[in-house]
């Protein structure tokens, strides 16, 4: 693939007012059209005043789509699907060898050491949990106030402190050194890049820190990984020694609720295990078990095979995108996006650190951002604003505290924000059809009555149709407490 593409350009010299009402094509010519075809890029949305429109995706954060070529390859494996490991017919066989192969395609997607276990889970959380129960007897568990609870809640049973971040990445990692350096810390747990405003953290340097220290590192990538290479080992990328990795199929562009533990195997192997149950054992008597090793250990029952196979497969493809494409279409859009958004009266868009760019748009080592803009509505709730959107406009965007409750309470936003994520599958048209969605509220408000059922706003009459096959219960709307806050 041809890796000779331009620098990326800056804005045209515009003013913010005109950008507003013409985000064009020319400006962001990297963002024009998706890097990767995704399942439902064409998907129709209903509006409330009738007609549809293509519904604009820009809830990726949350579940990304499926890329079509894992939709296509799964549709390929799925006659061969059959129970692992111990089957002697032949589909077991070709799903044993799928779900074994797809450990090295996990581990030659992040740069993974050639003895580092990859355990699959169900998802980031998962495999947070997991490692959580895996950890030495001695030493604590460090971790920083801007983590999704999958990398805040699994370590406070156990010693633990946090590190209040401040209001720049540099005086962040100073506070991480000077916590760190008592020689207490068995395991420094971060973020890899924020869920709730997309800014990427200094992970070679943290990696480091930790190191010099004495402890461990843990990354939650469930948002780096489908946005940026990661190289585990330090032999690219420059990070230096990421001991522990999780991330989820489901951010990956891949079905079925896999997730992935990749790391080093001496805590794993003599951690209790996850699951107890078969094919985590080597031999069973009624009152006792000796424990296998490897990932088998935590692997306990039939496998999600499938989600396995499909999260590699996504690995795959992501890995053969061209890099220089891939970062230049991600920034333009966030350039476009952020541009549009600031030029409306009113919208703000929230971030962590005032030297959150200092990286390059790729590079995972500090600095840089990711496909995630975090902005808030003046006068506008953000619930409201998002129902809004999704019902006048057929722009899906997220709302809440992104499962990030001291992440919001940091930025002033205690009620919670939007939040507006894009990936491969993302147009430059999705970011005009926001930001026109956002001036149409600002200038002329609701297009109609809207009101709170179970605890979410909707539309108070609503004649969109859902597909004869996707049962509409009434009062089921945002019915998991979780679901505004992922």
């Amino acid at each position: 693939m041809d890796t000779a593409l331009p620098t990326l350009p800056g804005p045209s010299p515009v003013s913010p007012v005109s950008r507003l009402s013409r985000i064009d094509d020319a400006d962001y010519p990297h963002a024009v059209e998706p890097l990767a075809e995704v399942v439902g890029g064409a998907l129709l949305a209903p509006l409330v005043g009738g007609g549809e429109v293509r519904y604009a995706n820009l809830d990726y954060a949350a579940s990304a789509p499926a890329l079509a070529e894992v939709a296509d390859y799964l549709a390929e494996i799925l006659p061969y699907y059959a129970s692992v490991h111990r089957g002697a017919g032949y589909a077991s066989q070709v799903s044993t060898s799928l779900y074994e192969n797809a450990r090295s395609t996990v581990r030659s997607f992040v740069g993974a050491r050639a003895d580092d276990a990859v355990v699959f889970t169900r998802n980031t959380t998962d495999a947070l949990n997991l490692l959580a129960r895996c950890l030495p007897r001695t030493g604590e568990v460090l971790y920083l106030d801007l983590e999704h609870h999958a990398n805040l809640l699994p370590w406070q049973a156990r010693p633990h402190r946090s590190v209040v971040a401040a209001d720049t990445l540099e005086e962040t990692v100073e506070r991480v050194r000077l916590a760190l350096a008592d020689g207490t810390v068995a395991l420094l747990a971060v973020t890899g890049a924020s869920n709730v405003t997309g800014e990427v953290l200094p992970v070679a340097e943290l990696a480091a820190l930790a190191h010099a220290h004495g402890a461990r590192i843990a990354v939650d990538a469930a948002q780096l990984a489908p946005h940026r290479r990661i190289d585990m080992a330090g032999d690219g990328a420059g990070q230096a020694d990421i001991d522990y990795l999780a991330f989820s199929g489901h951010k990956l562009y891949a079905p079925f609720g896999a997730g992935v533990l990749v790391g080093r195997p001496d805590w794993l192997d003599a951690g209790a295990p996850y699951l107890a149950g078969g094919g985590a054992v080597k031999d069973v008597r009624l009152d006792s078990a000796t424990w296998a090793t490897g990932p088998a250990r935590h692997e306990a029952g039939s496998p999600n095979v499938l989600g396995a196979a499909t999260l590699a497969k996504a690995a795959q493809v992501l890995a053969g995108l061209n890099p220089t494409a891939w970062d230049l279409h991600e920034l333009q859009l966030r350039s476009a996006l952020i541009a549009g958004l600031t030029a409306v009266d009113g919208v703000k868009v929230h971030t962590l650190f005032a030297d959150h760019a200092g990286g390059a748009p790729g590079d995972v080592t500090g600095g840089g951002t990711i496909g995630v803009v975090n902005f808030s509505v003046a006068g506008h709730d953000a619930g409201l604003a998002a129902a809004y959107l999704s019902a006048e406009h057929g722009v899906g965007v997220r709302d809440g505290r992104f499962c990030a409750h001291p992440v919001l309470r940091r930025l002033g936003l205690p009620s919670g924000s939007l939040r507006a994520s894009f990936g491969v599958g993302s147009r430059l048209e999705d970011v005009r059809r926001l930001v026109a969605g956002v001036e149409a509220l600002v200038s002329g408000g609701l297009g109609g009555d809207y009101r709170v059922d179970a605890g979410r706003w909707v539309p108070a009459h609503d004649p969109r149709p859902f597909p004869a096959w996707a049962p509409n219960t009434p009062g089921t709307a945002g019915a998991a407490p979780c679901a505004a806050d992922v």
